[in-house]
């Protein structure tokens, strides 16, 4: 059967292989890259990169969510995010375009530049409206699960009694708002929020439990791009590698994301995805499309 992610005017194939999703952070305090991109002028140089190795979405965002990450204003962040959306949607016209951001003001305007995509890790919690703007665009979303609304706070607040199950019920809740809101259930994107108020064993726990997750019926968006439970497992004589030594790691979390069911990767590292994304498809049964 084919499974189609909308997105106001591109619909999405999903399940048969897996989408990538590159990261591009316009920001001067991002964990991963250090603010390399924080300027618009970088920002477009470092998508136009990221859509040669291969990406089918750009996830363009103003505001860092690493953790214990200070608020930014909507209007700070809608003068970073809006020129690269609206830039590239005039260079790139058939290649999805995500802004990630948990303002109603700063989706609508990356919606009027050109976006296809509202990537909200508050799922509509922080700024209900976000749902409403996201419903009346037609727009794809992204809901995420955060026990917070707020990357300062989040880890304070990472204690489950059973995590999966939290999880599963939380995203499944916020999909009945997002319809409610009037997002159509076929455009409609959920994350476990891998990383965002989660210790090491709720984000292992999360990974190796995807098919519960899967069975919602909605793509599963997996971000373990890294992630410094990446580094935890991998810190050697109490060297913990810095973010961009993560590749690695990275490729085999994500590895184990697409066998697991996931259907969308966002990832810094488009081109390592991709690769990594052949081999996995292939080796995943797929369902056949009539």
């Amino acid at each position: 059967m084919e499974r189609l992610w909308r997105c106001r005017d591109l619909r999405l194939e999903w399940g048969r292989r897996t989408l990538v999703m590159g990261i591009v952070n316009v920001t001067p305090d991002s964990f991963s890259d250090g603010g390399a991109h924080a300027t618009a002028e970088a920002a477009l140089a470092h998508a136009r990169r990221l859509a040669r190795d291969g990406a089918d979405i750009l996830d363009v965002g103003g505001e860092s969510t690493r953790p214990g990450a200070a608020d930014v204003s909507a209007e700070d962040e809608k003068a970073r995010v809006v020129p690269v959306i609206r830039a590239l949607a005039r260079e790139m016209p058939g290649l999805a375009l995500s802004v990630d951001t948990r303002k109603a003001a700063v989706a609508e305007a990356a919606l009027e530049a050109g976006a296809h995509v509202v990537n909200d890790v508050t799922a509509g919690r922080l700024d209900p409206r976000i749902l409403d703007v996201a419903g009346a665009a037609g727009a794809g979303v992204v809901l995420m699960h955060m026990p917070t609304t707020s990357p300062a706070t989040m880890q304070a607040a990472a204690r489950y009694d059973d995590v999966v199950a939290e999880v599963r019920e939380h995203l499944l809740d916020r999909a009945l708002a997002a319809t409610a809101a009037g997002v159509r259930r076929d455009a409609i994107a959920v994350d476990p929020g891998i990383g965002f108020g989660k210790l090491l064993e709720h984000n292992l726990s999360l990974i190796r439990a995807l098919p519960h997750l899967t069975s919602l019926g909605f793509p599963v968006l997996m971000g373990v791009s890294r992630k410094s439970f990446l580094a935890r497992l991998t810190e050697r004589g109490g060297e913990t590698p810095p973010p961009l030594d993560r590749r690695e790691a990275t490729v085999a979390a994500e590895t184990a994301c697409i066998l697991g069911g996931a259907a969308i990767l966002r990832t810094h590292d488009v081109k390592a995805a991709r690769r990594a994304s052949a081999v996995a498809d292939a080796l995943t049964p797929r369902e056949a499309t009539p």
